[in-house]
């Protein structure tokens, strides 16, 4: 290319284009046309120039690199003057610059170009031009830039407070969420409960943005204007929006977004754009386009948010899910403190960590903070932090308890020992059982001359029903059908290896509670039929088929799957315990952070304190238990528990039945059995009391009779639901029947236990005569202990008229409403109260 033609070249492509054709003709006569291959590098930033650069074909890219932030990088198309500036004021080059493909380069010497410019002001002149313009320019960005400041000053969030601490499945889940949000510029929904610091992670995802260098603007949408104007602008004044860029804007509280500006936002979401709010009277604004990120952060997604599928949704994990990472959370906010406050970083105790481990947090992360700094500060320097300075409340599930294995040691001890209770079953239960089955198989078949007979009857009935209150299901911790069940289980399996089947709980479930009341019906018939009570061989022949169901079960199926489902004895305990003052359960908190194994449930070797055990053999896991009904307390899960979790707590009775109550309908069906069972006992006496006259001689008349007095009070109990139905206010709800029926429970115990009082009080104490005369001998009539009747009527109306208050007490806790609602309740429970007594006490 001759110098004429470059010339006009740099007079059409360079900036060159407005001076004389004099000093391009001296420009044009120095430039050494260089040919440079791809990917070379031109210059490299902070070095002088050798040389002007003229780009005359090719592409160019420069930067400049900077520690705090991602280089700046600008694409240079034919035409581009590369380092004029350099050269006139005499600096050192600002911007490394590649080739991006082939590229020819124009150069100028540095010695000729200054010589050029020397001879030519006007060169001079150009650049002192361009400076100007640049100047200007800077003068409007700060000027700009200054006002955009000003606007997002108040809003500003200048860093993320902490990251994310923990090393749990939830923590590395929410890590691997933020990091993914980082990778592009999606709009965020952070939601979870209060107190998660989600505007913290909202600060994360920008600051690990590439953005990062952008304002993060925090909006709380419970103080915004009810228009908008603060995010979209009004008339002259621009909103939050038009001063972002390319930074993030986060909503914060998002549930308390006005409803009416829902849809702007959620369009803003969807398309980048927004309409500033228009005055009165205005014409409809043009849409404003946006490029900022919008994160929100919610309690609780809407519909709307959830069906806008351009935006990443974050759930942030709730605290009482993740215990694992309690301790090192503590651990964090002590160094923060003790840090800030320049004083020693107090140790934490393990039992101080249980205890908050144990707690379920409502304020998550907010409040255990502020848990820690008010113990920091009780603390007043000390060198560790016990569980006494952390004031933590249980929830209502937890609330009136005390735990008796921390009160009592001694009782722990004994609990966790060798001889409860399988040293008892096995050296006691064990062998008096099958004496007991066999005097009553072979023995005299009366009362009066039967030991066994008298055990059974007098003893174990009554002691059952006293001890339900007290200990609950305890009797089937030493039951002998399962002894039995379980020592042929273990012969079996030494005998014959195999692999016993898993439990069908799908198919159990639904079906095992009506097999109980099924079963219990045919058993009360038997009873009252057959004249069980006075006849050993049927009895002992009832404890055999018992004996017999549990044998097979456990011959069929691991670990105790007839207590658990289908044990009438069983169904009958679970169903009282409820009432129990007692409960066994675990702390939550301490069985997600700590255990790892569930040793307690499916059994395990020996870890830490823990024994080695073969689980609980309900396969029930104590901290997930709501009821009595699903615990026998063997204490097994005590034993197996390194980590002290278990507790036996004394509680307020049947708490549980109007908190974590699960009512159902087979249970209720067998409640209402089990009173009508007490009326049953008493047919004799109402036929009497009424001068009924029943021919209760006649088997047939007898079997119909029973079976009427056993759905008696099921019946009336119904029919009063049916009538508290239909006279409270259709808008009144009151609870379903089946939850309301779980009232009657104490009655139920009441009315068995007034009835078994008189054969207790009245019969129990010829212990020592009877025994003699189941072997033929005579004598220890002096011996004999036995209540005078009035006594034993005095107890038998106590337990009536107690059942009975705790009925209609409970009945109201229930179903939580004004008494005259539960009126037809209440006087139902009067009414087969009165009549228990009028047969059991003989009015």
């Amino acid at each position: 290319m001759d110098t004429l033609a470059k010339i006009q070249w740099l007079q059409d492509y360079t900036q060159f284009g407005d001076l004389s054709e004099a000093a391009l003709g001296a420009i044009a006569t120095a430039i050494i046309p260089v040919e440079v291959a791809a990917n070379r590098r031109l210059l490299l930033e902070d070095v002088l120039p050798p040389a002007l650069y003229i780009l005359h074909s090719g592409h160019l890219e420069s930067y400049r690199t900077s520690p705090n932030s991602l280089a700046k990088v600008m694409g240079l198309l034919p035409g581009a003057i590369l380092y004029l500036k350099e050269l006139m004021l005499d600096e050192i080059a600002e911007e490394t610059t590649i080739t991006l493909d082939d590229c020819v380069i124009w150069q100028i010497p540095r010695t000729e170009f200054l010589a050029i410019a020397t001879q030519y002001p006007e060169i001079a002149q150009l650049i002192s031009q361009q400076m100007a313009t640049e100047l200007q320019e800077a003068e409007v960005a700060l000027a700009y830039e200054r006002d955009r400041q000003a606007a997002l000053r108040p809003y500003l969030v200048p860093k993320a407070r902490r990251g994310i601490v923990g090393s749990s499945r939830y923590a590395i889940r929410l890590r691997q969420d933020i990091k993914k949000a980082t990778s592009d510029r999606q709009p965020v929904v952070i939601f979870g409960e209060p107190g998660l610091e989600k505007d913290n992670i909202a600060a994360l995802i920008h600051f690990a943005s590439r953005d990062r260098k952008e304002p993060l603007v925090q909006l709380n949408c419970n103080t915004l204007q009810a228009n908008g104007s603060e995010i979209f602008g009004r008339g002259n004044k621009p909103g939050i929006l038009h001063w972002m860029g390319r930074g993030t804007l986060m909503l914060n509280n998002f549930e308390d977004l006005p409803e009416h500006l829902l849809d702007p936002v959620i369009h803003l979401l969807k398309t980048g754009q927004y309409l500033p709010i228009s005055r009165d009277g205005e014409e409809p604004i043009i849409p404003h386009q946006s490029v900022a990120r919008i994160i929100l952060t919610t309690e609780k997604v809407s519909s709307q948010l959830e069906q806008c599928k351009q935006v990443q949704k974050i759930k942030v994990p709730p605290l009482r899910v993740r215990k694992s990472d309690l301790a090192n959370q503590v651990d964090y906010y002590l160094s923060l403190l003790c840090r800030s406050r320049g004083i020693p970083k107090p140790k934490l105790t393990p039992e101080a960590l249980r205890r908050l481990q144990g707690y379920d947090f409502p304020g998550n992360l907010t409040e255990l903070e502020q848990l820690v700094k008010r113990a920091l500060a009780q603390a007043a320097g000390a060198e560790v932090l016990t569980e006494e300075i952390f004031w933590v409340t249980g929830d209502k599930t937890r609330s009136y308890r005390l735990n008796l294995l921390n009160a009592f040691p001694k009782l722990r001890r004994f609990l966790r020992s060798d001889w409860y209770p399988d040293r008892v079953n096995y050296g006691f239960t064990l062998p008096i059982f099958a004496v007991v089955v066999g005097v009553l198989m072979v023995g005299p078949q009366s009362r009066d001359r039967n030991f066994a007979l008298n055990l059974f009857w007098d003893w174990w009935w009554l002691g059952s029903l006293l001890i339900y209150p007290f200990l609950g299901r305890i009797w089937c911790a030493f039951c002998p059908f399962m002894i039995y069940g379980e020592v042929v289980q273990k012969l079996s399996l030494k005998w014959f290896p195999r692999t016993l089947r898993a439990w069908p709980r799908q198919q159990a479930e639904p079906i095992a509670g009506w097999f109980l009341f099924a079963l219990f019906v045919l058993i009360l018939l038997w009873e009252e039929l057959w004249n069980l009570e006075n006849t050993a061989y049927l009895s002992g022949c009832l404890l055999l088929l018992i004996t017999a169901g549990a044998i097979v079960f456990s011959l069929l199926f691991e670990r105790r799957f007839w207590c658990r489902y289908l044990c009438p004895i069983g169904g009958m305990n679970g169903m009282f315990a409820k009432l129990a003052m007692i409960e066994l359960r675990a702390k939550q908190g301490i069985c997600s952070a700590s255990c790892t194994t569930y040793q307690c449930y499916k059994g395990g070797a020996q870890k830490g304190e823990g024994q080695e055990t073969g689980g609980c053999p309900i396969y029930s896991h104590p901290a997930q238990l709501q009821e009595n009904k699903d615990c026998v307390l063997c204490m097994t899960c005590l034993k197996a528990c390194p980590h002290r979790s278990v507790e036996l707590n004394l509680r307020p009775p049947a708490i549980e039945l109007w908190t974590t109550h699960s009512a159902k309908d087979s249970e209720v069906a067998l409640l209402f059995l089990m009173l009508g069972a007490a009326f049953l006992h008493r047919l004799p006496e109402f036929s009497s009391q009424y001068d009924l006259q029943l021919p209760l001689q006649q088997f047939g008349w007898h079997g119909i009779f029973a079976i009427l007095a056993l759905f008696f009070p099921g019946f009336m109990v119904f029919l009063a639901d049916t009538i508290a139905r239909s006279l409270v206010n259709p808008t009144t709800r009151l609870k379903p029947f089946r939850e309301l029926a779980y009232g009657f429970l104490p009655l139920t115990l009441g009315g068995l236990m007034a009835h078994y009082l008189s054969l207790g009080l009245g019969e129990a104490g010829r212990i020592i005569p009877v025994t003699l005369a189941t072997f033929g001998l005579t004598g220890g009539e002096t011996l004999v202990l036995v209540a005078h009747p009035a006594v034993i009527e005095f107890l038998q109306g106590t337990a009536l008229l107690g059942s009975l208050l705790a009925t209609v007490l409970l009945t109201q806790k229930i179903a939580k409403q004004s008494w005259s609602k539960l009126l037809p309740f209440h006087l139902t429970a009067i009414a087969l109260a009165g009549l228990l007594w009028s047969a059991i006490g003989g009015w």
